[in-house]
């Protein structure tokens, strides 16, 4: 599977189109964002996670997502079920994304 880059007007539609949903919100200036990309994409690529969809959203080009999910800093990950957030902070670990992932199972 591969990452879906997206933007504001996109992530509405995507996140009732498909049922499970993880947002990835990275700043170009973050060098943790940088360091877990490789992960975000191994993943994305794992047929273990096959039914869930991975989107990579530019925080500062998306004010209106960013404000929903009350995004605090980079890298900050959202998982969304049938249209509906689930859960959504600030991911500084491989770990952490696991766990979001496992969530969606």
């Amino acid at each position: 599977m591969t990452i879906t880059e997206s933007n504001d007007n996109e992530l509405r539609q995507l996140i009732f189109e498909k049922e499970k949903v993880i947002v990835k919100f990275v700043d170009e200036a973050c060098n943790l964002c940088k360091a877990l990309a490789p992960s975000f994409s191994s993943f994305s690529a794992n047929p273990a996670y096959s039914d869930i969809t991975f989107v990579r959203m530019n925080a500062s080009e998306n004010p209106v997502s960013s404000r929903e999910v009350k995004m605090t800093g980079t890298p900050f990950f959202a998982s969304y079920r049938n249209g509906t957030l689930v859960e959504c902070g600030i991911v500084s670990s491989e770990e952490g994304i696991i766990a979001m992932l496992l969530k969606l199972k």
